[in-house]
């Protein structure tokens, strides 16, 4: 988020919204994580055989009994308290045996037990207050991910004539969702999208996020023009936010085809991607943050760019470009882009975002968004608008206006010409159109049905 008066902050780990449990990927992760769970549950025993194993071997005595207090102390940390007590009495069993074993004297070998007796109790304890902990975090994260889903709805793969995706991240992990924000909305006027930036964290910063998303939603609908949009998130912002606090964001909208209007508020410029080449769309005449302007007095202004076919816009912000390395060096983005770019958005931001937490060293510290904007070529589109039609062809045993009654005029040239046209026609003809030309068929005679047949089928 940002920290001064135009960005700040460090980094972020995304976890994207578009990866959901039925994924091959999350399917690994939930493995893996079964088999940590697993070994970890393990351990605690094989510690107290180890040390069991150690003072067999050595003979010592009294010296490794101690340490069986280890295996419950482990235990309560992976375990719940019955698998906390089972560890307990399994050293306190092999204690008692190693004891005898060893010739330890009673009164010794009685103390070492209580010792071991005690740890297990308070372990248990503890295991059972780490639950109860383990489940009011379970369902804060769960009001958290409710808030996440209704504050930042998942895009879908395609809005409008558009390719997209999204990454998003807040900067603790368990919160889910901070003070980055973006929406994506088609409407009457065309796509319209928002991406943006809070000034500060926590709650506060949220609740800022909800609000600009909100006023982004409703005015987008309403508003014919995309600097209306803006001056509604402007007027709300002034009457909610305190004397420090602004937004950053990028407001775009798509009117029509071939013209992608933008209007920049302060925010980091998106990057205009054509020909594999990723440029930064630099505002012509800069403007102040949202919730800025009455002490500015500036208005924003209308950028509009060419968006073309094949054309792509990614908007982000400043978690991603104030990402640093070991040498802390800033993540480029811009050419992060352009080496990863693919004709599928979120093959793309999975490639970039990967690369980003292997140049931070597998954690980002700031919330962070990412957002794909990607048109179709022609050919693509017409390759999506042939698979329907395969789809809905007809059944090659259907038949066209065979059923209909020549009147007796009719030559049996011309009949056999109307039949073998209609068969061809019902192959090839949607089964709505082809009923439409059996019914005209039969109205007006076997002559007339094959020709209005022929035209249904060229149309």
């Amino acid at each position: 988020m940002i920290q001064a008066r135009h960005h700040g902050g460090d980094h972020w780990p995304i976890r994207p919204f578009s990866k959901r449990v039925g994924s091959p990927g999350a399917r690994a992760r939930l493995r893996t994580a079964a088999h940590v769970v697993a070994s970890t549950a393990v351990l605690p025993v094989l510690v107290v055989f180890v040390i069991v194993l150690v003072d067999l071997l050595g003979g010592s005595g009294m010296i490794w009994l101690p340490l069986l207090a280890v295996g419950p102390a482990l235990a309560a940390t992976t375990s719940g308290p019955l698998g906390v007590l089972g560890v307990g009495l399994l050293a306190v069993g092999l204690g008692t045996a190693l004891g005898v074993r060893d010739g330890v004297p009673s009164h010794e070998l009685v103390v070492v037990l209580s010792a071991l007796a005690a740890v297990t109790l308070a372990s248990g304890l503890a295991s059972a207050l780490r639950g109860r902990r383990e489940k009011v975090l379970a369902a804060v994260r769960s009001v958290a991910e409710a808030a996440q889903h209704a504050l930042l709805k998942p895009v879908p793969a395609t809005v409008g004539p558009f390719q997209t995706a999204v990454r998003y991240s807040a900067a603790a992990a368990e919160a889910r969702i901070g003070g980055d924000l973006y929406a994506l909305v088609p409407t009457p006027y065309g796509v319209r999208l928002i991406v943006g930036d809070v000034r500060g964290k926590g709650l506060p910063a949220v609740g800022t996020a909800s609000l600009v998303v909100g006023i982004f939603r409703e005015a987008a609908y309403d508003e014919p023009d995309l600097l209306a949009v803006v001056d509604r998130i402007e007027r709300s912002l002034a009457r909610n936010l305190g004397g420090d606090d602004f937004v950053t964001a990028v407001v775009a909208g798509y009117p029509r085809e071939g013209r992608l209007e933008v209007v920049n508020c302060g925010h980091a410029p998106p990057l205009l991607v054509r020909d594999r080449k990723a440029v930064p769309a630099e505002p012509t005449h800069p403007t102040p943050p949202l919730g800025l302007r009455a002490l500015t007095g500036e208005a924003p202004t209308l950028q509009v760019l060419p968006f073309t076919d094949g054309d792509q816009l990614l908007l982000y912000t400043d978690g991603v470009t104030e990402a640093r390395d070991h040498n802390r060096d800033f993540y480029p983005v811009a050419k992060g882009l352009e080496r990863h770019l693919t004709e599928n958005p979120d093959r793309t931001l999975t490639a970039l975002h990967q690369e980003l937490l292997t140049h931070v060293g597998g954690r980002l510290h700031d919330d962070a968004a990412l957002l794909l904007l990607r048109k179709p070529t022609a050919a693509e589109k017409a390759t999506a608008t042939e698979k329907p039609a395969e789809t809905a062809t007809a059944p090659e045993t259907a038949t066209a206006p065979e059923t209909a009654t020549a009147p007796e005029t009719a030559t049996a040239p011309q009949l056999a010409a109307s039949t073998s046209h209609a068969e061809s026609t019902s192959r090839t003809v949607p089964p709505h159109a082809r009923s439409s030309a059996e019914n005209e068929g039969a109205d007006e005679g076997a002559d007339e049905g094959a020709g209005r047949s022929t035209d249904t089928a060229t149309t």
